[in-house]
């Protein structure tokens, strides 16, 4: 009879086995319900297209294009600068490439970057080149950030191709000034032959110290730094140095230079730079006017503007050359320029030292007619008297000391 108590239970204990079972069922329950909606929050999450404050905050910040698109190709968000680019938030993404790369990018995962030549503001005619990443965002959107790398390609670029036109064009002296040293060496009975191979070396040693110096003129001026003496500069004096520097070859070329137009104009500036960019215009009217023509260099002051124009009544440019006649090394007319030891860098310095100025070099040009160079400046007020005095001063000052550190070289060397 005890035996057959003690296997059955009691109602207390079945209670308390049923509470603990209920207890065990509600927690199950409860975590599989929490489970579920952290499961739909994350799903929704995924498959939102509501792109989160902080992602807006930061695409507003970046100056790079950039956007966030979705599956579909929606545009959800963008940066200001993704305007640029065509890309407007509510629009589809109409760049075929760019859909490329988010299509390639959703299919594998990851982030993905590419360089493509894409166009800028819907302009066929306005082609870019940029580094393009697309990154997954979730289930359904993706971020396109778009870096335009034309301005560095093309830099890029200027300087390779300035590297390998340098190198070309030293080759030239270089080789002539090794070829007649043999030459003179061979014929150092002959005193006349010498005289001549020694001539013709200190041409080509006068070529390339031009060269060499005026390829150190363009890199000054395409340095990033701005102009380091700047005062006030007279067109007067500047027209007068570049006359004057010019005579011996004008008079050699039976050239006839004439000056006209407005006196007493100024500008700000560097009145060295301004002098060398004016003169290789008057050099290049020059070489290029026949004998018994004129070269003329007027002065007008109008509108807070001053113009330089230099005229000549030579060949003229092509339609074809004027579209490339300020490039670095380039020449209109290869066989004249080689023949009088152009180096193909004037026409550069002109344009480059210009924009320095804030100014700009415009061309007129007619084949058989001659030619019009026209340097245009921001005019400033002339400066008082005693300010002047200062600044001439201060030209010999600099003057003299350049002069005392070339004597001190020269003791050195010595």
């Amino acid at each position: 009879m005890n035996a057959l108590y003690a296997g059955v239970m009691t109602l207390p204990q079945i209670a308390l086995i049923a509470l603990a079972i209920g207890v065990l069922i509600g927690v199950g329950l409860s975590l599989l319900i929490v489970w579920a909606y952290r499961a739909r929050a994350k799903v929704e999450l995924e498959t939102s297209t509501i792109v989160p404050d902080g992602m807006t905050d930061v695409l507003d910040s970046m100056d790079d294009a950039a956007c966030v698109v979705d599956s579909s190709g929606l545009v959800l968000a963008g940066s200001h600068a993704a305007t640029r680019f065509g890309i407007e938030v509510g629009a589809t993404l109409e760049n075929p490439e760019l859909r490329q790369l988010v299509r390639s990018v959703r299919a594998v995962g990851g982030t993905k970057t590419e360089t493509l030549r894409i166009t800028r503001g819907g302009l066929s005619l306005d082609p870019r080149l940029v580094s393009a990443r697309a990154s997954v965002i979730g289930a359904r959107m993706a971020l396109v950030i778009i870096r335009d790398i034309t301005e560095q390609e093309r830099l890029d670029q200027m300087r390779r191709d300035f590297v390998a036109n340098t190198s070309h064009e030293l080759k030239t002296p270089v080789g002539a000034v090794s070829l007649l040293a043999e030459a003179i060496e061979s014929a150092a009975d002959d005193p006349a032959q010498v005289r001549i191979f020694a001539a013709r070396i200190s041409a080509e040693a006068g070529r390339l110290g031009q060269l060499t110096g005026r390829i150190m003129s363009l890199s000054r001026l395409q340095a990033d730094d701005g102009l380091t003496d700047v005062d006030p500069v007279s067109i007067d004096e500047v027209i007068a140095a570049s006359i004057e520097a010019h005579v011996v070859q004008a008079d050699s070329a039976g050239v006839d230079l004439t000056r006209g137009g407005d006196r007493g104009a100024w500008v700000r500036g560097d009145a060295q730079i301004l002098i060398e960019a004016i003169g290789n215009l008057v050099a290049n009217a020059i070489v290029y006017s026949p004998r018994g023509s004129r070269v003329g260099v007027g002065v007008k002051a109008d509108g807070g503007v001053v113009e330089i124009a230099v005229s000549d009544q030579g060949i003229g440019i092509s339609e074809s050359d004027r579209e490339r006649i300020f490039e670095r090394f380039y020449r209109a007319d290869e066989a004249r320029s080689r023949r009088t030891g152009g180096t193909g860098l004037g026409l550069s310095i002109v344009k480059h030292a210009t924009q320095r100025h804030g100014g700009e070099v415009r061309l007129w040009s007619r084949p058989g007619r001659g030619s019009t160079f026209t340097v245009r400046l921001p005019q400033i007020d002339a400066p008082p008297i005693e300010d002047t005095g200062k600044k001439r001063k201060k030209k010999r000052a600099r003057k003299a000391e350049k002069s005392a550190g070339a004597r001190v070289r020269k003791g050195e060397k010595a």
